[in-house]
């Protein structure tokens, strides 16, 4: 077959060449008038994208193979029901060229994101302040230059602004230069302001009479401004009480002067990074205000006076004020005082006396970097060190000895005195460098070699080419990286695999290290496809995305983040014109035009016939009541379909009023219908819609469990591109709020034990009564809601997964749920048994007496309270220091001992060891009654609907009753320990 090839030859073949040309471009813009004649996609915004795509390099692929984005949908481009494009999305995709002005001319836009793309240069065009939809502009990790222009002040509903880059293995940084524009201040829905890392200069503004600042960005929660030459003091009035940031991120600039008082009116605050500027005067006592505050750092300034006192400051996890010129002083009391503190660095300080033995004794505490300062005398670690402990730095300090310690980690004197004096120091290691291995992810593949750009994935062994990056964290909780924090790392992968909807084990992080300049946490990571070797293009726009519009929410100790990448090496496809492309686009244009004709007399014919069709083919079909029926909302096993205008009349239209939760799902909204029936309305956002079948299958599933303790499933919606889950609202909230003293409900002890007799019921009836029986998978505090009476329900069953009669008990699946709650068996295996609950029931319990978070700066709670525990301890079993205070002081608390071993047990590391959810309401139960305590307010009545009789007949279950109940089906008899409460043996036997 003849090929076209467009270079130098002879006469005559130049010609027929180019005959063949003009014939090609004939035939293709013949095509193209065509295509855009039948084309549903709006014709401006059409006009658009192909002039995109003229000007751009390596666009995905698909785009020209059809002229209509939206009917036959190009890769990154997202359209609403009327064909107008709204989004344009392409992160990661090595778009080269420059950003084109053309893309105001989408005018329905409202988010574009064009991050990670190093070859897109030019400057942010002006027209897109003209843009008035748009709530989302990203161009991170682009190659940009230039100002930021004026005209994104009139980006009236921009929620995120993110233009920062990560100049990092080849990547480019963009390069903003000039001042922040004081028009950004009118951005009064922004939440997230980053603009670190380029080279934008001048003073923070702020309004006047006549402008405006960016002290009024009241909902803004992110001032990421780290890496640029931003100078100048910072003015008083860019903080106040009103505003409610939680991330303040200007290191590494130029400012000067004073540290403003007015950052202690924002006490929303949780980290604080003003190092590596000029700052100078005393730190404002105002600080001590920032009662939430988890990180401070202030480092290379020079900031004098006394060292700010930071007593009361009780969430600080992380401090850093090296190298400033503090007056000289003895180590201050409140070292001993910050409970959660993590990691204390104050080198080249001005501290001097004796180390004060106590501060290795703080419960939390990972390293201690006292380096330079003048301490002096005999170093003594106490006998009580903290077992987290893993660096003790005090190098070029004046200690002269070191008394006996059994300390066996890290601790480093070289440059001190004591190791002249005393030899056997070097023996032992203490004087010299050492350094702290990094951590990766690790893997047991022996000596498995891959072929060419693929590597290694680590769990399965399998070869695939990788998209890899680096996380960069700029604000951690923690400074360990050995093993012992290895679980951290872990709940890293995990929840990356979980958010970007990757199969267990799809994420290695490698040599994750501190950034020794910055100080920032470096995470290099690595994601695998889950089937295949490669990654498809949506799969890394879609990774793209969510890395940079922080659809991510990184793990409580990491803190915020940038996400860099290594361009991904897609396929190159040559592509080659020849006669038959050229035969082949002839026949298809003629094909076309007549297949235009006869669609058109063929559509009008068959209207009806083709308008059933579709109806049929859409899953909810069935549910949808026919004309003769009135039009009346239909029911589905009590489930009743809501029309998206009543939704939206009794939310008021989505207010932010009406907002009372929101998660990685979407938003959850408190409504009313007519009746004064009150309702909580989940609305799924965009991204984390399921397909129409899923949808239907969850709420099949929903309808068809009854039960006390169970959120009731009212109704839904899905239409209008919408799918929302209707449920009883509940006023009290969840259990981790009142736990957290986040509402005004208080549970005291003798609530908690029904709290968790009440819930413990709810998940028993969905593991043994439910048919087929019920895997909730994400057992938690916030998703156990407390009705009017603050009984306990359990609430949220996006993930729970049927256990078919086939399936014996388990289930195969991708890992899912929630960190700190996840069965380790489950996680390592894959295998998915009703055991996964009970563990992460467990959890809960354990949450019940410490009150605080399973994954708590750093620390498990699971492991907190094993290592705590002490049998010897009569009344708290020696969890005093990690119990919830107000448990403290009121009397012996009934039952505790029993309570407590049987959550130990549910989190048994072998399932087999663990209870099954039946008998837990048994021993809870028991508990309670041994002390004379009522269950009746979490027991189910006698009744069909309590006892969960679903629609498929399941029966009453005596496991939910009091304890001198029986059934003409079962009997059972219990014997346990009166003195403890805790339940000694459980039989349950046919009649």
């Amino acid at each position: 077959m003849q090929s076209f090839h467009f270079g130098k030859g002879t006469t005559g073949g130049g010609d027929m060449a180019r005959k063949n040309l003009r014939l090609l471009l004939f035939l293709v813009l013949f095509c193209s008038w065509i295509h855009l004649i039948c084309s549903t996609t709006n014709a401006d915004d059409l006009t658009v994208l192909l002039a995109l795509k003229a000007q751009w390099q390596n666009t995905p692929p698909n785009w020209g193979k059809s002229s209509d984005p939206c009917g036959l949908p190009w890769d990154g481009v997202t359209c609403d029901n009327n064909s107008r494009v709204t989004g344009l999305g392409l992160s990661g995709m090595n778009i080269k060229g420059l950003l084109q002005r053309e893309i105001a001319g989408l005018t329905e836009l409202t988010y574009l994101v064009l991050s990670l793309n190093k070859d897109l240069n030019g400057s942010i065009p002006p027209q897109l302040g003209s843009l008035p939809n748009l709530n989302t502009l990203i161009l991170a990790g682009c190659g940009l230059s230039g100002s930021i222009p004026d005209e994104l002040g009139n980006l009236t509903e921009l929620t995120f602004l993110l233009s920062y880059c990560r100049s990092y293995q080849g990547l480019n940084s963009n390069n903003f230069r000039g001042n922040i524009p004081a028009s950004l201040g009118k951005l009064s829905k922004l939440r997230w302001l980053d603009v670190s890392e380029n080279q934008l200069y001048g003073s923070l503004p702020v309004s006047t009479n006549t402008t405006p600042g960016l002290d009024l960005l009241f909902k803004c929660k992110h001032f990421h401004f780290s890496k640029n030459q931003l100078s100048g003091t910072i003015p008083d009035k860019l903080f106040s009480s009103n505003m409610s940031l939680i991330h303040i991120l200007f290191d590494d600039n130029k400012f000067n002067g004073s540290i403003p008082s007015t950052v202690g009116l924002v006490q929303t605050i949780e980290a604080l990074r003003l190092d590596r500027n000029s700052f100078s005067g005393n730190v404002p006592s105002t600080l001590n205000n920032i009662t939430q505050l988890s990180e401070l750092n202030l480092a290379y300034n020079e900031l004098d006076g006394p060292l700010p006192n930071l007593t009361g400051m009780n969430f600080l996890s992380y401090i850093d004020l090296s190298n400033n010129s503090f007056a000289a002083l003895a180590a201050p009391d409140w070292f001993l005082t910050l409970s959660s503190l993590t990691t204390l660095i104050i080198k080249n300080g001005p501290l001097q006396g004796t180390v004060p033995p106590n501060l290795f004794g703080l419960p939390q505490l990972e390293q201690v970097d006292l380096r330079n300062n003048a301490f002096n005398g005999t170093l003594y670690l106490g006998t009580s060190v903290s077992p987290t402990l893993e660096l003790v730095n005090l190098e070029d300090n004046k200690i002269e000895s070191l008394t006996t310690s059994p300390y066996q980690k890290r601790l480093m004197l070289n440059g001190t005195p004591a190791c002249n004096n005393a030899p056997v120091l070097s023996i032992l290691g203490y004087c010299k460098f050492q350094p702290q291995p990094p951590y990766s992810t690790p893997t047991y593949c022996g000596g498995v070699l891959c072929p060419s750009k693929q590597k290694l994935k680590p769990r399965s062994c399998n070869c695939a080419v990788p998209y890899e990056g680096i996380i960069t964290f700029k604000a951690p909780s923690f400074s360990d990286l050995s093993n012992a924090n290895a679980n951290l790392f872990e709940s890293l992968e995990v929840e990356l695999c979980q958010t970007l909807n990757l199969s267990n084990g799809s994420v290695s992080l490698h040599d994750i290290g501190f950034d020794q300049s910055t100080g920032y946490l470096l995470v290099p990571v690595s994601f695998f496809p889950s089937e295949g070797t490669e990654f498809s293009r949506s799969d890394i726009r879609r990774i793209g995305f969510v890395m940079t519009n922080h659809t991510f929410e990184s793990p409580t100790n990491f803190g915020t983040y940038l996400f860099s990448e290594n361009p991904y090496p897609f396929p190159a496809h040559e592509i080659r014109i020849n006669i038959g492309v050229i035969v082949g686009i002839a026949i298809s244009c003629s094909v076309l035009v007549l297949g235009l004709v006869w669609s058109a007399i063929y559509a009008i014919k068959q209207k009806k016939r083709a308008q059933r069709a579709m109806e049929l083919s859409k899953p909810f079909a069935s549910w949808i009541p026919r004309e003769s029926d009135g039009g009346g909302a239909p029911q589905l096993k009590g489930a009743r379909w809501f029309y998206f205008d009543e939704i939206k009349k009794c939310t008021n239209s989505f207010s932010e009023s009406n907002e009372i939760g929101s998660g990685g799902y979407g938003r959850v909204y408190k409504g009313m219908l007519p009746d004064g029936q009150v309702l909580a309305i989940k609305r799924a956002q965009q991204g984390s819609m399921q397909g129409a079948h899923e949808f239907k299958t969850e709420i099949e599933l929903l309808s068809r469990v009854h039960h006390k303790n169970l959120v009731s499933l009212i109704g839904f919606c899905y239409e209008q591109g919408e799918q929302m889950l209707v449920y009883e609202y509940m006023p009290n909230g969840t259990l981790r709020e009142s736990l957290s003293g986040k509402t005004s409900v208080h549970l005291d002890w003798t609530r908690r034990l029904q709290t968790a007799l009440g819930s413990a019921k709810g998940l028993a009836y969905l593991h043994e009564l439910a048919n087929p029986p019920i895997i909730h998978r994400d057992v938690k505090s916030t998703n156990i809601l407390l009705d009017e009476n603050l009984v306990a329900k359990v609430a949220d069953f996006g993930l729970s997964k049927m256990v078919a009669d086939s399936e014996k008990g388990h289930v195969s699946t991708q890992v899912k749920g929630t960190l700190g709650y996840l069965d380790p068996e489950y996680y390592m295996t894959q295998l998915l048994t009703d055991k996964s609950d009970v563990y992460s029931f467990g959890v809960v319990m354990l949450e019940l007496i410490t009150a605080k978070p399973p994954l708590n700066k750093g620390k498990y709670i699971v492991r907190e309270v094993h290592m705590a525990m002490d049998k010897n301890d009569q009344d708290y079993y020696g969890l005093r220091e990690v119990m919830d205070p107000s448990l403290l002081n009121v009397g012996r608390l009934v039952g505790f001992t029993g309570f407590l071993e049987l959550a130990m047990r549910c989190l048994e590391e072998l399932s087999t060891n663990r209870p099954r959810m039946s008998e837990v309401v048994k021993e809870i139960e028991a508990i309670l009654q041994a002390h004379g305590i009522a269950t009746s307010t979490t027991s189910a009545s006698s009744s069909a609907t309590d006892f969960g009789a679903s629609h498929y007949g399941a029966p009453r279950h005596p496991l939910y009753s009091d304890v001198s109940s029986s059934s003409q089906d079962i009997s059972y008899s219990n014997s346990f320990d009166y003195s403890s409460g805790y339940a000694l043996s459980t039989k349950i036997e046919p009649k």
